[in-house]
Order: structure tokens, then C-alpha cells, then sequence
């Protein structure tokens, strides 16, 4: 008995995919579920094709669709009235406030809202006056207002 892929299989296939990149964000599985969908959709045409062929066709669909994803999407970034929403660090940034404790060998705390942040920047005594001028992970760059 030959082995022999049909179109249902294909679909099933792509159906599968569709779900896992519900369950899991990962954006690479739905293209390659549309490309499954695709052959099961050329099987159903021309039932003739031998699997070899059909694995080929759904490989150069799942690498070109996903090729062609990322090009579109760097080209048009998603745009946000809140481009900083989950990254808070940044949010900070630019912001001048008074130091409650000085900054020691460089190295410092700043309370900021409901939290207090680690801070990297020269030597300075408490109530002076620091920009945070940049975010590294969650320590802050911070320069003395001058």
C-alpha cells in the first residue's frame, strides 16, 4: 500500500496549527497553518499529487508566508496612543526629582511613584536635584540638574 497525504489531511493539519498558535503566542504557526490550509486546498484540486511534492509545496508556502509576514510588519509598525505602556523604566525617563538619599559610589535609590528604583550616576548628596536620563533593565542613568 502507498502512502498517500488528501487534502483532509492537510486541512487537519492546518486546523491543529491554527489552534496551537491560539493556545501559543508565537505568530509562526498560523502562517504555517494557512500554508497547510493552502496545499490541502491544491490536493482538493489536483488529487494526483504525489506527497513528496505536496511536502515540498507546504515547506516553500510556510518559509515565503512567513518571509513575507515580517517584511510587511516592519514596514508598518503596529502604532500606540501608549508606546511605553509596558515598559514602566522607560516611562521615567526625562523626569528631574529630588533624591530623599544621596548617591554613594555611584550607585543610589530613587523612590518613584509606588516603587524604588537603583540608580547609576555621579556622587551626590540627598535633595539634590536628578534627571533620569536613560533606563538599563531597571537601574536608571542619572545626571545632576545643573
Amino acid at each position: 500500500m502507498e502512502f498517500a497525504l488528501t487534502f483532509w489531511h492537510w486541512w487537519i493539519f492546518a486546523a491543529a496549527l491554527i489552534t496551537f498558535e491560539v493556545l501559543l503566542p508565537t505568530f509562526y504557526l498560523l502562517w504555517t497553518g494557512i500554508a497547510a490550509f493552502i496545499v490541502g486546498l491544491i490536493v482538493w484540486l489536483v488529487p494526483s499529487l504525489a506527497w513528496e511534492i505536496q511536502v515540498v509545496i507546504f515547506a516553500v508556502l510556510s518559509v515565503l508566508s512567513i518571509v513575507m509576514w515580517r517584511n510587511y510588519a516592519q514596514k508598518n509598525p503596529v502604532v500606540s496612543d501608549e508606546p511605553l505602556l509596558n515598559r514602566r523604566g522607560e516611562q521615567y525617563v526625562g523626569r528631574v526629582v529630588t533624591l530623599k538619599e544621596p548617591i554613594v559610589d555611584g550607585h543610589g535609590k530613587v523612590k518613584l511613584d509606588d516603587s524604588t528604583w537603583k540608580i547609576n550616576g555621579a556622587d551626590c548628596d540627598a535633595g539634590t536635584q536628578i534627571k533620569i536620563m536613560s533606563v538599563n533593565n531597571v537601574v536608571f542613568q542619572v545626571e545632576k540638574v545643573s
